[in-house]
Order: C-alpha cells, then structure tokens, then sequence
C-alpha cells in the first residue's frame, strides 16, 4: 500500500528532526569536550611557557619536548605539566581528545585535528578543530541548510547598555560582518526587538523586515535564553525568492517539531556565548546599595516551573523607606510579590522582569503604583529604574513626595537667586554661622571665605549707615524683635550694593536668646530704578510745565488776534457776524483764523485761513499770515494776487508754514464780490433760491510751492442774500466726504434769518465733525 502525500511529509519531517537532534547532541559532546580541554591547556600552555624559557626553545618545539618528556617517563602530559608548573593536577574528564595512558592528545596542545564521536558520524571538521562559537556558527548552518535550505546564520550577543555585537556567523562576507560587528542600542533590527523582549520572529512576519544582514533575506530570529535572560539572538537567513523561481528559494513550511529543532541549535549558541556574571557578593550588594542617593533594593529573581515568577528582596539601603511604614528588617528577605501584592499587580513586577530579562536598564520610569495596608489603594507616583547587576537587579525608586520636596529645594534657590535674596543663621552659643547661597557673592567674597557675623557688619558698609546697623543689633539682641536697616555693603572691588537686612531673633523658653536668623535682599536695583524714576518726575513735571506754559501762550495769542465781534459795517451797507470755537482738548490748540477789514476804497476784506498743526507754532503762524493779508489788502490787489504774496510769506517763515486760505474782496454798493482759495473749502451764498457753494477756482495751499498762481471766481449777492466762511472744523468727519457734511450742516440749519448772531451759533450746535478741530466763521448779509 503506497503511502500518501501527507504520511510522507511527516515522515520527512520527522527525518529532519531526528537528523537535527543527533546534531545537536553532537554538538554538545564537542561542547563538553572544548570546555574539559580547555581546563587542561592552561596547566600545558604554562608548562610549555617555562620550558620554552628554561632551555631557549621555540613555543612549538617546547610543546613536543613536553609530550616526548611524558613518553619517556611514562606518565600523562597532563600530569607532567603540573608538576613542572607547581600546580595539582586538574580533574581530567576522557573524551576524544584524552588518552587515559598518554595523556591529552594533540588537540590539548593546541595542534588541530578532527576526532570521530562516540556514537554516531563524526562531527563537523570546522566544530572539531576549533570548538568555539564561530565554528558552531558554522555547523549550524551545515545542518540548517540541508535540512531547510538557510543561506546564512547569525549569532548576536546583547552588550551592557543594550547594543548588540555579531558574536558568530557563517554564510556571511567578511565585509557585511565588519559592517553590522556592532548594532547601536535604538536601532530596530529585529534582533534587537527580541533581545528587547519581543517574541521569536519567523519568515513572513512583519517585524522580519527591519535592517539587518542579509539585506531583503527572509529570516528568522529567535532569543537567547540563559535563565530567563535574553543574552542575545540567533538570527537565520534564507535566499529571497526573485521574479525567476529557479534563482531563488522558498522558505519550507516550520511546523513545531522544526520550530522545536531550531530552538534547540539556538539553546546550542546560548551555551557557547559564555558564562553570565557572577552574581554580586553580599559584601558587594551592601557597598553598592549604600553608596546609593536614592532608596533602593536588591533583588534575586525566584524561578518557578522554567519561568522567573518573583524577586526575592536581598537587601535596601539606609535611605529606603517601605510606603507601608514597615522596617527595613520587614522587608529584608521577603517576597517582592508578597510584600508589594497591588503594586505587583498594577505592573511593577512587569517592568521589573522586563528590565532583568532584557538585560536593558529602565531609568527615570514615572509610574503610579498603588500601596495597600488596610482599606483601599490610593495610586501614588513613583520615579522607578531598574538596572541588572550580576546576576541580580538592582531596583531604585522614589516616592513622589520626595521627588517634589527635592523639586522644592530647587525651586526655592532658584527664587532667591533671581529675587537676589541669601539666608543666614547664627547660634552666638555654640559659635556657629550659616549663609545659603549667594551670600558671599554679594559680600564681594570668594567663595571660601568665612561668614561675616552681624556684629562685624559695620565694618564692610559704609561709615554714614553704623547708626542704622547699631540700631538693628540693639533691637534684636536687647530688645528680641524683629529689625531691618537698608545699608550700603562696600565690596573689595570698590563697588557697593544696597542690600536690606532683615533679622529675626529666636529666644528660648527662659528668654535667653538662642538664635539670630534673617536675610540680605540685594535692593541695588529698586534703589537706581527709585533714583531715575525720581529724576524722569522731574524732567515730566519740567515737560509738563512748558507744555501748559506754551499752550496758554498759543491759547491767549489766538484771543488776542481774533476777535471776539467784527469792526462795524454799518457805513457799508452790510451786516456781519464771526464766531470762533477752539478746540475740545486744550493742548491742540490750532490755527484757524479769520479777518474782516474794511479797506480805503470801501471794499470789504474777508477772509479765514487755517494753519497747519497745533500749539506755539501754528498760533504764530496764522499771526504772520492774517497780518500780511492784512497789511497787503490796502495796496488794492485783487484776492489772488493776494494769496501769492502770503505765499511767500509762508515760505519765508521760520518752520517753512503750511495753511489753506480762502480771500474774499466785496463791493457794498454792487454786492459784486471776487474771490480766490489756496486750497481751502470754497465760500457760500445763502439766499431766497437756498443755499449755493460757490465754484472753487484753482489754488494750492500756501507754502507748498514758490510761484504759485492763484485763480480768482465773481458773483454777486443780492440785497438780503448772506456769504458763509469757514474752517474744516466745523465740517469735517471721519466717515464721510466734506461736501456730505456741509449739505447736512445747511439742510438741518435751514434758512439765516434776519439775526446773524443767532444762525452762527445754530450752525456751531448742529455741526457734524468729529474732530475736535478749531472752528472760525464768518457771515456777511447785505441790506
């Protein structure tokens, strides 16, 4: 009966183990054979050495005269060497490598040679030479590759600190060895991820494809476990399959039988890597844990059916305090397990293996572990490190509260420091002085300078402040208050400081004074920044003073050049009115202007006028421009000839002076009138049709340009018939165009009437400007 597809694969792979177990028991016997050689070599090699030395042989010769010597004297080499190094004979274990009448063969004295096992086919010529873990690195892959096709094999042995180096490897080129020799800790290969603590990586797995040897290689990685600790990981590369098939090779199915086989050549490594620290000493544990800052522990892991399952508290230092409030003898040999029960639970066991499984030292952990006695558990954080020391795990941790109470030390001084503040303390008893930081920098001291007590404090201030230092001692040594004097501390260096002192006595029950306690506050700063502001007043009050001093001189020149009512009309058939509003805010007291004159020819002049800016200079300027307008109208010019000519009077003036006009001449017999602007708003004619802006003839503003020509306009006014004139002040608005504002204005106004006094002062109530702005107007009616 032929067997099936699937009896014949488990047999094959039953085949493969059986083949891999003979393997590896292979393997081991070398093992032990290399470790029992290496016991005797070191008896040989020295007694080759003093040969050698004794009667001036080369090294090789010196070891063939020594197994002649072991002939002819009938006795083992093994033996011989030790008599002639003075040492007892070590334990000798037989195997292939030992000749129970001869003693160790040529393999003992480090000549190469290959020996068939005990059983079974010889093992592999590279293990048998040199039984190392290089060799059983190469082994190994003679086994894998005929039983599942590995290409290459490597063997990573974890470092302290958590780098990796490649301990051992075969089917590697020299130069991808040198290049991954060493693995930096952080680097995520996926021999580090299981050395980290992840679980064994098989092909196919997305964690297989981090860097590594064998760049694009399926492989396998698989922890190195002595004792429940990752020593490191052997790592199995198989060929990439590419596009062609028959270039690449597929990975065989890994059922638990191969899986078991492969866990076994890893158990294999593990034994050659070394053996592990020694643990620590007692006497060593309690140097270390005393020599500790910090509260910590000592512990030992406890195994229980293959499997670390708890820590056993060998000892804690002197600064270790139990959140329980137990003594230290309570915790001293006790299960951490038992001790810790909620701890434990809420993951501090967890962290804990993790640190001695790995191998990788946790440091500075914030965790919230929860401590129980009676009733239930309250979370408290805790700064936990863990850091494996020979065999042991060494576990530091600190309660919060002593972390914030070291938090707050730091940040007191840090407080002092910035408010430039020191500390002292004196016991006239007992002799002593104290001074915190920053003391001795403010004296001007070096930093091993004795204390400087009160009652010397004199001496290193100035003479003018003994008085207030005398004043202080008395309070606070006859009287027992609390004192404080600002004094200047003279430094060597020349410099002083003004530094208040504040002192505080301490007095025991029977009154006796005990203590004195205080402080130095460095005031330097607050005394200079006291010094300027007092001299900053003065310069403001100086500032303020002047400014009032100019503002009512700009405030009284305006009253004296304007005034109050226009001269009398009456002879000219016509009836004006003025009125001028000063601005809201004293200090823009401005340049608005006006003028009415009545000329030789019996015209009437009529014009306002608004300098720019505010205070002395523009109150001065429309002093300059109205007199010049003034004293220019008599020549009998026309208006535009007139701007002109204060034209250059604007540009003349000291400050070069900027002002918008409007000049009016009116005729009272023919109410013809003729008028020119510099850039001011044009006048208007009130009358039985309502109210006209009259046309704006061409002007620039005056003290704009030299040569400027000023455009004059006619019209005529009708008997009845009122001209406005105006400054932007009683018009202008932020939010609106001028001409809207003056449409507005004269809307709500209505018509004049027959009181000019009256509309003037109705337009001034119904203005809409918002700019707080001097306002000047004149109106002129005809009869």
């Amino acid at each position: 009966m032929t067997a099936g597809p699937e009896s014949s694969a488990q047999e094959a792979a039953e085949r493969t183990a059986r083949a891999l177990a003979e393997t590896v028991r292979r393997l081991r016997a070398a093992a032990a054979r290399a470790h029992a050689e290496a016991r005797t070599r070191a008896a040989v090699d020295l007694a080759t050495g003093i040969l050698a030395e004794r009667l001036g042989l080369p090294v090789t010769e010196a070891a063939v005269h020594l197994a002649r010597l072991a002939r002819e004297a009938g006795v083992p080499v093994l033996a011989l060497a030790a008599d002639i190094a003075g040492l007892p004979e070590p334990e000798r274990e037989p195997g292939p490598g030992f000749d129970a009448g001869t003693g160790p063969g040529p393999s003992a004295l480090g000549l190469p040679v290959a020996q068939p096992s005990e059983a079974g086919p010889p093992v592999a010529p590279a293990l048998a030479a040199a039984p190392d873990l290089q060799h059983a690195a190469g082994a190994v892959l003679d086994q894998a590759a005929a039983a599942f096709g590995v290409r290459a094999v490597a063997v990573w042995q974890r470092l302290p600190g958590g780098a990796l180096a490649l301990a051992a490897h075969a089917g590697l080129s020299a130069e991808e060895a040198a290049d991954w020799a060493r693995v930096p800790p952080g680097v995520p290969t996926p021999a580090q991820r299981v050395v980290g603590g992840a679980a064994e990586l098989w092909p196919g797995e997305p964690e297989t494809a981090g860097p590594s040897v064998g760049a694009g290689a399926a492989r396998a990685v698989l922890p190195l476990l002595d004792r429940r600790r990752r020593r490191g990981a052997l790592e199995l590369l198989w060929p990439a399959a590419g596009p062609d098939p028959a270039a690449g090779c597929s990975v065989p199915a890994l059922g638990p039988a191969q899986r078991r086989a492969l866990y076994a050549l890893a158990d294999l490594c593990t034994t050659l890597l070394g053996r592990p620290p020694e643990p620590v000493a007692p006497e060593q544990a309690g140097a270390l844990l005393d020599g500790l800052l910090t509260p910590a522990l000592l512990l030992a892991p406890v195994v229980r059916a293959d499997r670390i399952a708890d820590f056993t508290v060998l000892r804690v230092n002197a600064r270790f305090r139990d959140p329980l409030g137990r003594p230290r003898e309570a915790v001293e040999g006790a299960s951490l397990v038992e001790t810790y029960p909620v701890a434990c639970a809420a993951g501090l066991l967890d962290r804990l293996l993790r640190a001695y499984e790995t191998g990788v030292p946790s440091t500075a952990e914030r965790v919230r572990l929860a401590f129980r006695d009676q009733g239930p558990a309250v979370p408290v954080a805790v700064l936990l490190s863990a850091v494996p020391v020979g065999g042991r795990l060494l576990a530091c941790w600190r309660l919060d509260d002593e972390r914030e109470e070291d938090e707050r030390v730091a940040l007191l001084r840090q407080a002092q420091r910035l408010a430039r503040v020191a500390g002292f303390e004196e016991r006239p008893a007992e002799g002593r002085i104290r001074w915190s930081d920053g003391l001795r920098e403010l004296y001007g001291l070096p930093p091993d300078a004795p204390p400087v007590p009160l009652d010397r404090l004199a001496r290193h201030t100035h003479p003018d402040d003994r008085p207030a230092i005398r004043r202080l001692l008395d309070t606070v040594r006859h009287h027992h208050r609390t004192a404080s004097a600002v004094v200047r501390l003279d430094r060597p260096d020349g410099t002083h400081r003004f530094t208040r002192v504040i002192a505080e006595p301490e007095v025991d029950e029977t009154g006796r004074l005990v203590a004195v306690r205080g402080a130095y506050h460095d005031v330097s700063a607050q005394h200079w920044t006291e010094v300027a502001l007092g001299a900053t007043r003065e310069r403001l009050a100086d500032s303020e003073q002047e400014s009032a001093e100019r503002e009512q001189l700009a405030l009284r020149l305006q009253q004296a050049i304007l005034p109050a009512a226009p001269p009398p009309l009456g002879v000219t058939g016509l009836h004006a009115a003025v009125r001028y509003r000063p601005a809201a805010k004293r200090d823009r007291v401005g340049g608005d202007w006006y003028d009415v004159l009545v000329l030789p020819d019996r015209r009437v002049l009529l014009a306002v006028g608004d300098v720019a800016g505010h205070g002395v200079g523009a109150a001065t300027g429309m002093v300059a421009l109205r007199h010049a307008l003034r004293g220019l109208a008599v020549t009998g010019a026309g208006p535009g000839r007139l701007l002109a000519w204060a034209n250059t009077v604007a540009l003349r003036e000291p400050g070069q002076v900027t002002a918008t006009a409007v000049c009016v001449l009116l005729d009272p017999l023919g109410g013809e009138l003729r008028w020119a602007r510099a850039g001011h708003l044009p006048p208007i004619r009130l009358g039985a049709d309502g109210a006209q802006v009259l046309p704006l003839p061409h002007g620039v503003l005056l003290g704009a340009l030299d040569d400027a020509e000023y455009e004059e306009h006619t019209a005529r006014l009708d008997p009845g018939d009122v001209l406005l004139l105006y400054t932007d002040g009683l018009v202008e608005r932020r939010d609106r165009p001028v001409e809207e504002s003056v449409e507005q204005l004269l809307r709500a106004a209505g018509a004049p009437g027959p009181d000019l006094e009256l509309y003037l002062d109705r337009l001034l109530e119904l203005s809409p400007a918002d700019t707080d702005d001097d306002t000047c107007l004149i109106a002129v009616q005809t009869e």
